[in-house]
């Protein structure tokens, strides 16, 4: 039970670094654009990425990521010690990188972690889901080819729309998007890498369930998860912001 609060508690100590170690994606146009004060980029950044526990949980309705992250590694080859070393090596590397400046993924270094203490562990690659691995990890190559494709065609569409316009009202209305530009990233930001925590979380208390059902509180799959612990997921990442 000791080593389960544990883990807890570590998982919401990556969250809130991850808060702190993406804030500047989100902000970073806002301010050099000075159409925020850094302060006040940031409040806008950690509300919106707290406003995406509300748009998870009552528009989309449910926490797909989460689910998929919990099966990184099968159930019954999940202990609480390869939880704990994944989160540790996770922490570890996203203080690192943000010491360091080298812009580095929370997202996949979580998964990473917690896949590579359960091969570690059991000494076989038997023991992850290949599936969910290659599903996660190729989106390391497609999300920067996606992004590139997307802003290049919305750069080409917006100075076609803008030739004739005056400078100063078409300015005035691109400090307007960017306000809404960083509200949707924030929002995005909440939406995936608070899920990944609560994922990490789910595994934790499913692997609980099954070891000691005494004290696994019931927690089957990610339908089971306390309300709690998705909002203390999408609070600490706010928070970290």
């Amino acid at each position: 039970m000791t080593l389960l609060i544990v883990i807890i508690s570590l998982a919401l100590i990556f969250d809130f670094i991850n808060g702190f170690h993406d804030a500047a994606n989100s902000i970073a146009t806002i301010v050099s654009t000075k159409v925020l004060t850094p302060f006040q980029a940031v409040l806008w950044a950690a509300m919106f990425n707290f406003v995406a526990f509300f748009i998870a949980k009552y528009l989309i309705g449910g926490f797909g990521i989460a689910d998929t992250v919990s099966k990184t590694v099968i159930a019954e080859f999940i202990t609480l010690p390869i939880i704990f070393s994944g989160l540790v090596a996770a922490i570890t590397w996203n203080l690192l990188t943000w010491w360091l400046g080298i812009p580095s993924s929370s997202s996949h270094t979580l998964i990473g972690g917690f896949a590579g203490a359960a091969i570690a562990k059991w000494a076989s690659f038997s023991v992850i889901k290949v599936s969910v691995i290659v599903k996660i990890a190729s989106f390391i190559f497609i999300a920067p080819l996606v992004g590139m494709l997307v802003a290049m065609i919305l750069t080409i569409v917006l100075q076609w729309s803008v030739k004739r316009a005056n400078p100063h009202k078409a300015n005035t209305w691109f400090k307007h998007f960017q306000l809404v530009s960083s509200a949707l990233f924030s929002i995005g930001h909440g939406l995936n890498d608070s899920q990944k925590v609560m994922g990490i979380i789910a595994a934790a208390l499913i692997a609980t369930h099954i070891q000691h059902p005494e004290i696994g509180f019931g927690i089957e799959s990610i339908s089971d998860l306390p309300n709690w612990v998705a909002f203390s997921c999408f609070f600490a990442i706010s928070l970290g912001t």
